[in-house]
């Protein structure tokens, strides 16, 4: 294991991006992450990969899509506003069913907004985004450390399932420092043959390789997209990820990702000093999302408390999770506010009140 090195979270997932074989990365750049394009601009083309600076996120996300096509591993990152203009790109990728790496930065919105971090994202994250029916697995790190291990299971997970992975983190986590470790990652060892599918070139001995989301036929188009709902469906049977704190004991559960959840632990922490009987689950991949564990929990605790820095996103995720067995209420700031501890000890009193009132 490598010694550890003190990293902002970019600079980390752009390190780990190479040690992890990536071949061609293309973007543009955009705060908070622009330190992830600047670190592969000086490091990738020396270690075996290409770095190109696209003219803008619409030529980048295509760019991906051409050389992810000719089966090498390949990423772009970039924040909120750009990651939207790449969405049609994306919706192309997914179809085409190409294995690449995303990276979306949030900052507050909408609009232009803020460079401030936020988690005004995650509908478009795990609701597709683009047009069309379409997932992507998203990761979501709360450190710089997972900054950098998320890149490694992304990359993997693009290429067993060919499709696009979506790291989807904030400006706080991209630019604070924290001591990081990388893995000895064989990159030999994890390559994955895709000369079935990728156009490196016509052989011989097989057909030609045409990729393409373009299917004129009803029929045609109605059949991939059965395929894909099958992947999906696999998907959501064998990658949920998630960490579960003090949920045994618990009368009521956090739930939390990213950044945020490292602020609602401190907040469980204070909670339960005040004899409050607080857990946590941190869902981990948003899509696909921890939903069993969060129905089971519900037989077990009063009431769940969704923190996020938004208005209320994957809060619906946690309402359809749990189908009305429990209250599930909501704790929110926006526009690039991260909410401190003591208000979310704050709303937990105020639920533990309101729930020994109304027995």
């Amino acid at each position: 294991m490598s010694e550890k090195l003190l990293m902002k979270g970019n600079e980390a997932l752009a390190e780990a991006a190479i040690r992890a074989g990536l071949k061609g990365y293309f973007g543009y750049p955009i705060t908070p992450q622009s330190e992830l394009l600047e670190y592969l601009s000086h490091h990738l083309n020396n270690r075996g990969g290409s770095f190109l600076q696209a003219e803008s996120e619409l030529a980048a996300i295509n760019m991906v899509y051409g050389a992810a096509g000719a089966g090498v591993r390949t990423m772009t990152s970039t924040s909120s506003p750009g990651y939207s203009l790449m969405q049609e790109g994306v919706s192309y990728i997914a179809c085409a069913e190409i294995p690449c790496l995303l990276v979306n930065v949030v900052r507050g919105g909408p609009g232009l907004g803020t460079i401030q971090p936020s988690q005004g994202d995650y509908f478009q994250a795990v609701k597709g985004g683009g047009h069309g029916d379409y997932k992507l697995i998203v990761l979501a790190p709360d450190s710089v450390q997972e900054m950098a291990d998320f890149v490694y299971l992304g990359f993997d997970l693009a290429d067993k399932y060919l499709m696009p992975v979506l790291i989807l983190t904030d400006g706080a986590l991209g630019q604070m420092m924290e001591p990081v470790t990388f893995p000895d990652y064989d990159v030999e060892k994890n390559k994955v043959d895709h000369s079935s599918w990728a156009t490196t070139g016509k052989l011989t001995s097989r057909s030609q390789n045409v990729i393409t989301s373009l299917h004129i036929e009803a029929e045609k188009m109605e059949d991939i997209n059965i395929h894909l709902q099958k992947k999906y469906k696999t998907i959501q049977e064998n990658e949920v990820r998630y960490e579960a704190i003090n949920t045994e004991e618990a009368d009521i559960i956090i739930v939390a990702f990213g950044l945020v959840a490292r602020v609602a632990h401190k907040a469980m922490e204070n909670a339960n000093k005040k004899g409050l009987k607080v857990g946590m689950i941190r869902p981990i991949t948003l899509f696909p999302f921890p939903t069993e564990i969060l129905l089971t929990l519900s037989e077990k605790v009063d009431q769940f408390l969704v923190v996020e820095m938004n208005a209320g996103q994957m809060v619906e995720d946690v309402r359809l999770a749990v189908n009305g067995k429990i209250p599930v209420d909501f704790y929110g700031r926006m526009g690039g506010v991260i909410p401190q501890p003591s208000e979310i000890v704050d709303k937990l009193i105020q639920m533990d009140s309101s729930k020994t009132h109304s027995k």
